[in-house]
């Protein structure tokens, strides 16, 4: 390989990486003037998961209201208390408007743990509670619409992106709490939109920036198989945030600077290569 190819390659690579991150940056926003909950278990998911979509979602011209709502503090370690402050931290470094805007509970039933298993119907309890919805008993197509104090509820997938139980619950909490809300009510579409973190290979997990063009790509063919189904269901399938450079560094100083608590050395490696740090592709649940 000559020099001239050895320059090339890192070149080609970076700017296919911002040429993504411009046409992310640039093109319609999926959500406007919508009332957001990001649904996470522990203190920091927010910046090592989600961090390109909040970026992007708190953005001022996108009219967005942003909430964070964290079911646990993460004090697997005793350090409940300083993690919730240091998720106060974050959040505004990745753009929510204030303190208010965060929730992070403290309960027995939601405890930060890899052999913890959270009750689906307690998860129920706790968006009904933030966020209203009340299930019928029986049909009422005729009756009142369902309704919600938020408009789209973001959370991980099936497979927590990481395999981590308290991840995967919320997801299945989260299709319970909707669910729960249209029982009955044929007919009517869902008040809230459910987004969920795709999850990844290992390989694609951990080749950060490289990963944008190719998620770009599945994108793409996954919204051109999707406009052949006809399921009764308006609006994006799937939403696309590429971070760049500098949003990419704002993520890492949510980790550095406000989870100090939790950079250890394996998290540095998060920070620099994890495809999260940079990409987010969320997919749009489907409830009727």
């Amino acid at each position: 390989m000559d020099i001239y190819t050895s320059l090339a390659i890192p070149i080609l690579i970076a700017t296919l990486w911002l040429f993504t991150a411009h046409l992310s940056r640039t093109s319609a926003p999926p959500f406007t003037n919508k009332r957001i909950c990001l649904l996470i278990a522990h203190p920091d998911d927010e910046a090592m998961f989600f961090s390109p979509a909040l970026l992007a979602l708190t953005r001022p011209h996108t009219g967005n209201h942003v909430k964070i709502l964290c079911l646990s503090n993460g004090d697997a370690d005793g350090l409940g208390k300083v993690r919730e402050k240091e998720l106060v931290a974050s959040a505004a470094i990745l753009g929510l408007r204030s303190r208010e805007d965060v929730l992070v509970l403290d309960s027995p039933e939601f405890r930060d743990g890899m052999d913890t298993r959270w009750d689906g119907g307690k998860i129920v309890e706790v968006l009904k509670e933030a966020f209203g919805g009340q299930a019928s008993k029986q049909r009422d197509p005729d009756g009142d619409a369902p309704t919600a104090t938020i408009d789209v509820l973001v959370t991980f997938d099936r497979y927590g992106v990481s395999g981590h139980p308290n991840h995967i619950a919320l997801y299945h909490g989260a299709r319970a709490w909707l669910d729960g809300l249209m029982k009955g009510k044929e007919g009517w579409r869902c008040p809230v939109e459910l987004h969920t973190l795709t999850s990844t290979s290992i390989l694609r997990k951990y080749i950060s920036f490289l990963d944008a063009p190719m998620t770009m790509l599945f994108g793409f063919l996954g919204g051109l198989k999707a406009s052949r189904r006809r399921d009764g269901v308006g609006g994006r399938r799937q939403a696309l945030f590429v971070s760049d450079v500098g949003q990419w560094r704002q993520a890492q100083k949510a980790m550095t600077t406000a989870h100090q608590s939790q950079m250890r050395w394996f998290r540095w490696g998060w920070i620099t290569f994890g495809r999260y740090m940079v990409v987010n592709d969320l997919k749009r649940q489907i409830i009727v």
